[in-house]
């Protein structure tokens, strides 16, 4: 395994891009596959090329406020004290990797955004504390959990089901979480991968020959405002606002009366909009301060940088894959071949193959809901098992889509080569339990 692990290493060290030219590389890959397999001439791609590209701006705007407000959340005082307090109980590299998977797949599993960037923050923590752990697995093994959050709180798919007034509602209605995330097959797979992930990380670790460590003076918080004490009699009227936690503790109690008053109303329902709701506020409330709260966005934002510059590519790419009919082209190549107990795996693998190209959970099911939900309705199987089939194969190949590790990589310093080789082997076991949980559940 270490030394397919090591293979993988050099391969991508060697041969993977910087996420925005891997978007591009994509653009023109799906640009001539339309021409091959659809009956599109250049002139049509290029046309549904230029007509989706302002197409997610809404989704876009969701899945950077996923992001923020994840950010904004575990960055606040109370969150990294405790990351701090947990990373002491790591006393050796091993343990440290441990930690660190269980963490982020736990926090991953409760918000895509938190996760990513608890993860990294918590790795960074332990990189500080624990002496000989590889950094570049530390950081892969936070990126692992990942995996889960289709299969949580704030996965895309689900939630959009459970919406009212998504796009597929004629045809399957409106789908409660009961019937996906807390189905009984999702939670198996994500128990699965919550008991093997760790124990994988911890065996990828390489020999002390070959380990990378970073040096923990490095990874020291540079101070910032948000910690300066301050003198109110010395402040202006504007700024004893700006430091007041009067403010911040109205203005979230007043978020949080709208979360009972939703919950009582519509039990617990969970959508994009209400789990970003839910963690901004809550972001509000424990940085303290509006300044405190906005020095975090400030920081939050950074990291989404590739992703609103990415998302409109895509967009176009989702556009060419729409319009021209590829996406249906591949999804319909699996479903020849599937019947009804085979059919959510191959959704599953088709979804992990439409995901290089559409590497977003709603805007893939976009794409391939129309050709699939018609299938199931063909072969007799569970609209809210499909959907999770597709969620999970868009969930699967993010792990070495570099599109979703940018805000990690960004916290950790690192390069989306750095951590692939390890995102690779964690592909391939996390592939096995997947399809064995579509198959025999």
């Amino acid at each position: 395994m270490k030394g397919l692990i090591s293979l993988f290493n050099r391969i991508m060290q060697r041969y993977l891009p910087d996420p925005f030219l891997f978007v591009v590389i994509l653009t023109f890959v799906v640009f001539g596959l339309g021409l091959i397999f659809t009956d599109s001439n250049p002139i049509n791609m290029v046309q549904y090329w230029g007509d989706g590209f302002w197409s997610l701006l809404a989704f876009s705007m969701q899945m950077v406020l996923v992001l923020v407000t994840g950010y904004v959340l575990a960055c606040s005082p109370i969150f990294k004290k405790g990351l701090g307090a947990l990373a002491g109980k790591a006393k050796s590299p091993s343990q440290a990797i441990i930690l660190v998977t269980v963490i982020s797949v736990i926090a991953s599993w409760i918000n895509w955004g938190f996760g990513l960037v608890i993860g990294a923050l918590f790795a960074k923590e332990l990189a500080r504390k624990v002496s000989g752990v590889d950094y570049r697995l530390l950081i892969a093994s936070a990126y692992s959990g990942f995996i889960v959050w289709h299969g949580g709180f704030s996965g895309s798919i689900p939630l959009t089901i459970a919406t009212e007034g998504h796009f597929s509602q004629d045809l399957i209605g409106i789908i409660p979480t009961s019937q996906t995330i807390f189905a009984t097959f999702n939670v198996v797979i994500v128990l699965a991968l919550f008991l093997i992930l760790p124990v994988l990380n911890r065996f990828m670790h390489p020999s002390k020959e070959e380990t990378i460590t970073v040096d923990p003076a490095l990874l020291k918080d540079e101070p910032s405002s948000k910690d300066a004490k301050h003198d109110f009699s010395s402040m202006t009227p504007a700024e004893r606002i700006e430091n007041s936690k009067i403010v911040s503790i109205v203005t979230a109690l007043l978020g949080v009366s709208f979360l009972v008053y939703y919950f009582v109303n519509n039990g617990f329902n969970l959508n994009l909009n209400i789990v970003n709701f839910l963690f901004l506020f809550l972001g509000i409330l424990f940085h303290g301060t509006p300044k405190r709260f906005l020095d975090a966005v400030l920081e939050a934002v950074k990291g989404a940088g590739g992703i609103i510059i990415q998302f409109p590519f895509y967009a176009g790419i989702m556009g060419m894959m729409t319009t021209s009919g590829l996406a249906a082209v591949m999804s319909e190549a699996f479903v020849a071949i599937s019947n009804e107990h085979t059919f959510p795996f191959f959704a599953f693998l088709s979804a992990g193959i439409v995901n290089f190209f559409v590497p977003s959970g709603g805007g893939q099911w976009a794409v391939q809901a129309p050709v699939m939900l018609e299938a199931a309705q063909t072969l007799g199987v569970s609209y809210a098992k499909t959907a999770m089939a597709v969620a999970w194969g868009d969930a699967w190949t993010n792990l070495i889509q570099p599109f979703w590790a940018l805000p990690a990589l960004a916290i950790a310093g690192l390069k989306a080569k750095d951590i692939m080789g390890y995102c690779v082997m964690i592909l391939l076991v996390s592939g096995v339990v997947i399809s064995l949980g579509f198959l025999l559940l």
